[in-house]
């Protein structure tokens, strides 16, 4: 039976825990794995532009000995001329699995019902659980742990959110949550992340207050805007500059690393200065998104 990873909501801690080891072992040893998807292709259709997640892809599966056929539905004019369902379903019938980047989680769960082969979660307005295994990935690294640690996302309550809160919860990894008033995150996801953390001992916080992230170990934090957002930048600075990821709340809260998923806006959301610094994992980051998916597509696709 086909197993799709749309979400890391319904896993338990030790299939989580076992990802993620996968992902160490497959950094570490990549002759090992070189082929894992050997005769198999991947289709990786996208609807929202990509820097990281289109090349970590497409340079992953190869390394994994598979071919990644690349679907731009913008400019290949794909948008609307058929349902997502038939999308699906006729690309299952020459795919081994489907990595799809989409605006909404419904085109997910259409992809799902019609598709016989695995699809997995590249982004979508909801999730976004490949960067998040990638994140835990490098926080493993640092730390040479994530149980009984904290990670401090500030800004705004969004799809990176929901899967650190999702994946930290699982791997018991306490998440403090701090936004502007309005931009919290989805309450039904930290309701479930707090279900989860209950198990694993991890603590879930969610505030409007910067305050709320002293003592973290890590500060995370993401773009204002999302991409598909077309609100004005003029119209929320105002309100998520006192949110700022900078030197001076760095030493406030204690933490001695920061994260971003990117594309980061320099001295807008975080400063350039704190990008370029020894604290940054930024590019550590980045790099573990291309292992991480490695070992989700070795999960789901090898014998």
């Amino acid at each position: 039976m086909k197993q799709d990873l749309l979400t890391f909501s319904d896993w338990t801690p030790e299939a989580m825990k076992n990802l993620l080891s996968l992902a160490v072992e497959i950094k570490q040893s990549p002759a090992s794995f070189a082929n894992i998807l050997a005769g198999k292709s991947i289709v990786a259709l996208f609807e929202k532009p990509s820097l990281r997640t289109r090349v970590s892809f497409d340079i992953g599966i190869n390394k994994l000995g598979g071919h990644m056929v690349y679907l731009d539905s913008q400019a290949g004019k794909l948008v609307g001329r058929e349902d997502a369902v038939d999308m699906a379903a006729n690309l299952a019938c020459w795919a081994d699995a489907i990595v799809a980047r989409v605006y909404s989680h419904d085109t997910l769960l259409q992809f799902s019902d019609a598709s016989r082969v695995p699809v997995v979660n590249a982004l979508c307005d909801k999730y976004h659980p490949c960067q998040g295994l990638a994140d835990y990935l490098t926080l493993f690294e640092q730390f040479g742990k994530t149980e009984g640690l904290t990670m401090a996302y500030i800004g705004d309550g969004n799809n990176v959110t929901h899967s650190l809160l999702i994946v930290g919860a699982l791997l018991g990894c306490n998440q403090v949550v701090v936004t502007p008033e309005g931009h919290e995150a989805n309450a039904d996801i930290v309701a479930h992340a707090k279900a989860i953390g209950e198990q694993t001992g991890a603590s879930i916080t969610v505030s409007n207050d910067v305050s709320a992230a002293k003592g973290a170990n890590v500060i995370y934090t993401d773009t204002w805007l999302s991409m598909g957002d077309d609100t004005p930048l003029s119209a929320i600075k105002e309100k998520f500059m006192p949110y700022q990821v900078n030197e001076d709340l760095m030493a406030t809260t204690g933490a001695t690393h920061v994260m971003h998923c990117q594309p980061a806006h320099r001295d807008l959301e975080i400063t350039g200065s704190l990008i370029d610094s020894d604290a940054s994992l930024l590019m550590q980051q980045a790099e573990n998104r291309m292992h991480g998916q490695n070992a989700i597509l070795t999960k789901l696709l090898s014998s």
